[in-house]
């Protein structure tokens, strides 16, 4: 068996009005990040861990903002194409560990969903979690949200 661990890291500013999707699920509708895609910091973060352990670069390279094709894109369309990628290579995902940090809004009513979302597509069991940074930084002054993700996959070469 070949196992390999990715990790991934995402932040965004935040502004006023639009809707903030976390893990595919909308969690808020009076703000948004400023991104050229939806700007999902927990997918993002996923995608880049799940790039990480390939060896296979980063979320940048795959879908630079550049690229018409990825504006205002669901960052779920990123993962989809990544995931396909992996079990093309006879890869498959163990688990992840997904950690986003926010002041606002308060996530854990939203946990569940968020959960179920993305254990619905990797086809594992997923651990989301949620932090502030104390009022400390851009995160902690609620200017900006982040995330953080861990992988595990494993395939059979």
């Amino acid at each position: 068996m070949n196992y390999r661990i990715g990790h991934g890291y995402d932040i965004h500013r935040l502004q006023i009005g639009g809707k903030l999707i976390l893990a595919g699920v909308q969690v808020a509708d009076s703000i948004s990040p400023v991104a050229h895609s939806d700007g999902d910091v927990a997918i993002h973060a996923l995608v880049d861990a799940l790039l990480g352990a390939m060896a296979w670069g980063d979320i940048g390279q795959w879908f630079p903002n550049s690229d018409p094709r990825w504006k205002d894109a669901p960052s779920v369309l990123f993962l989809e194409n990544v995931l396909e990628k992996l079990t093309a290579e006879e890869f498959h995902v163990c688990n992840a560990d997904i950690t986003i940090l926010a002041e606002r809004p308060k996530l854990l009513p939203h946990r569940p969903a968020m959960v179920k979302f993305l254990s619905d597509r990797l086809h594992c069991p997923v651990n989301v979690k949620a932090g502030t940074n104390e009022g400390c930084d851009a995160v902690g002054r609620g200017e900006a949200i982040a995330a953080h993700a861990v992988v595990l996959v494993v395939g059979k070469s």
